[in-house]
């Protein structure tokens, strides 16, 4: 998730795109730059930091011209670093491009192109389209320099694969922006005499609320006073723009009320995103050899808050699918106790920022102990990246809301990924169960979609209950981490007190807090454990409790003779369905959340990365 925008009118660009970049600043902030077609050349400046930095430089070098692109980053390839930042060039330095997403496959182009000449000057995988789009220029000719362009933009569209949204400038047509979107967002902003391309609608919103949202495998031309706009054969075609209403902060947040409910929202394309990365070859994307990792006999997960539950599901994961032996320690916890120095033993650490001061002090002890070291996480070159052997990455985007939403749900889906690729390694799933598995966890993003249908009946729920004082959350096996995360979700921003329990633990205590009306929510789909949770139900209602049954459509006939309401979700299968039951707490936390009037994004006492013990 980065931040794109463009201009092409008659004033300076230099001042739209460090506005433009400003307002998209919540998309990425580990670098930021910008070029502008100046007197027929490129004019680039980049920063490494916020865009603040980068308007540093704007000012010393005053940019001139009336056509230029600005990006702000989110690094998904390659440390953040001012070589690494956008916009990307060719070996020429006359094209220059701005991109958002992922391009899988350009690994295989970069070697090809490396082969052809093209000298490389950074380790993303943008530049790849810059010395693509050179090499097919070299092969095209045409009338005009702006049908050539565009017609080389057409086949390298053919040759990427992946999820991308790109914009390119040639210094030969310094009246042109050419932007492309697959799977990652774009749209055009129609001003007067001026015309915009952004990432998102923030960037331009004080200049104009007429837009095109372009679709998938659609190709966009600006000019100062045309847009042209090409399907997914190249054809072009016709769209009828659109005026939007958003104030600034709302469109900011892509029109949602907060931006946790976005993130709520955003969590199929951030597995989509996080998966995509893995799919060609799994040694590579865990950094650690598959021999290596065939000898591993016990891992040891060390993770906080959020990330600490999403490392209790994985020791479920790794102990069915790979048949090891798993323990899962609370980071500030590891740091200080006894652990026996055992060979073969693999240290996860999750962490969504890669800073957390625990999480990095369990790891230097990890270290210490002569373990090998993996890192779940979300932010590429962070601390935590440069202290483990192999690095993961969660390729959500900036995560703003305080609360972890889409950065947990990545994190489960890689753990999945994980314990799969080393049950494969070690010999405990065969090749073909391997392929079955990855194809059933390549369904979930669609899965997801499917769960956010949800909103309004966990919407509508939640005026029951909004304004009881205490919450119980009941799990059982992979599910008993996803009560434990209900419990801490409605905890962080509605400020109740709420607990999560394993439901077999129900009869050892928990039910003693059980009153007249007390809200029990309870995780219980269909599956070889809902004859249990059943009888969980029961106890608690016999006890006075208002019992909300968390089911899927096979189970809510017999959920519904023991429980006062029930969400219903999509059935997957028994290890996914964490993933699916975690976006019901999620919805169900915000909206009580939303009925008490909290700061939802920005819950008292709270910080979005602990950087101290």
């Amino acid at each position: 998730m980065c931040g794109i925008i463009g201009y092409v009118g008659s004033k300076n660009s230099t001042p739209f795109l460090i506005e433009g970049l400003k307002k998209l600043e919540y998309r990425g902030y580990d670098s930021a730059g910008l070029a502008v077609i100046e007197k027929g050349k490129i004019h680039r400046i980049r920063a490494v930091g916020k865009v603040a930095e980068l308007e540093k430089g704007a000012l010393a070098e005053k940019p001139q011209g009336s056509c230029g692109v600005g990006h702000t980053r989110w690094a998904t390839h390659g440390k953040p670093s001012e070589n690494n930042s956008h916009p990307h060039t060719d070996c020429g330095e006359e094209l220059v491009v701005v991109h958002n997403g992922i391009i899988e496959n350009f690994l295989s182009l970069k070697d090809q192109l490396q082969k052809q000449g093209h000298r490389f000057k950074s380790e993303t995988d943008t530049e790849t389209i810059a010395h693509l789009l050179e090499e097919n220029l070299k092969h095209i000719s045409a009338k005009t320099d702006e049908e050539r362009l565009l017609r080389a933009v057409f086949k390298t569209n053919a040759k990427l694969r992946g999820a991308f949204a790109y914009s390119v400038m040639w210094r030969k047509t310094p009246q042109q922006i050419i932007g492309v979107k697959n799977q990652s967002p774009l749209v055009v902003g129609l001003g007067e005499k001026e015309n915009f391309l952004a990432s998102d609608v923030p960037a331009f919103l004080k200049h104009t609320n007429r837009v095109l949202f372009l679709e998938d495998g659609q190709t966009v031309v600006l000019r100062a006073d045309e847009v042209q706009l090409f399907d997914e054969k190249n054809k072009p075609i016709k769209s009828k723009p659109i005026k939007i209403s958003w104030d600034q902060k709302t469109a900011e947040k892509g029109g949602y009320d907060h931006f946790m409910l976005k993130e709520i929202y955003d969590q199929p394309q951030a597995l989509e995103d996080t998966l995509r990365t893995a799919q060609a070859d799994f040694a590579r994307a865990f950094g650690l050899k598959k021999k290596d990792l065939s000898k591993i006999n016990h891992v040891n997960f060390v993770a906080c808050g959020t990330a600490y539950h999403a490392s209790l599901i994985g020791k479920y994961y790794l102990e069915n699918f790979a048949g090891l032996s798993v323990s899962v320690d609370l980071a500030s916890e590891f740091k200080y106790r006894t652990i026996a120095p055992t060979k073969n033993t693999l240290c996860i650490a999750v962490s969504q920022s890669g800073e957390t001061a625990d999480t990095l002090g369990a790891v230097k002890k990890a270290e210490e102990l002569g373990f090998k070291r993996l890192a779940i996480c979300n932010v590429v070159g962070s601390s935590l990246t440069r202290v483990c052997n192999g690095v993961f990455y969660t390729h959500c985007g900036p995560e703003i809301s305080v609360a972890s939403t889409k950065a947990f749900t990545s994190q489960i889906t890689s753990l999945y990924a994980l314990a799969i690729f080393l049950g494969y390694a070690n010999g405990h799933i065969k090749k073909s169960q391997f392929q079955k598995l990855y194809r059933e966890l390549m369904t979930t993003p669609k899965i997801l979609t499917e769960t956010l249908k949800i909103e309004q009946a966990v919407r509508a729920l939640t005026r029951r209950v909004y304004k009881e004082k205490y919450f119980l959350f009941l799990g059982r096996n992979v599910d008993f981490p996803i009560a434990l995360e209900g419990a801490l979700k409605l905890k962080e921003i509605s400020y109740v007190c709420a607990e999560g329990f394993a439901a077999g633990e129900l009869k050892h205590g928990p039910i003693s807090v059980i009153d007249k009306g007390t809200p029990v929510l309870v995780l219980m789909p269909d599956n070889r454990l809902f004859d249990k949770m059943l009888s969980a139900c029961q106890e608690c209602r016999a006890r006075g409790a208002f019992v909300i049954a968390v089911t899927t459509a096979k189970g809510k006939a017999a959920a519904a003779t023991v429980s006062d309401a029930q969400i219903i979700v999509p059935q997957t299968s028994e290890y996914l369905q964490p993933v699916v039951n975690v976006l019901a707490m999620q919805l169900f936390a915000y909206w009580v959340a939303k009925r008490l009037k909290r700061d939802i994004d920005h819950p008292r006492n709270l910080a979005k990365s602990v950087t101290v013990e």
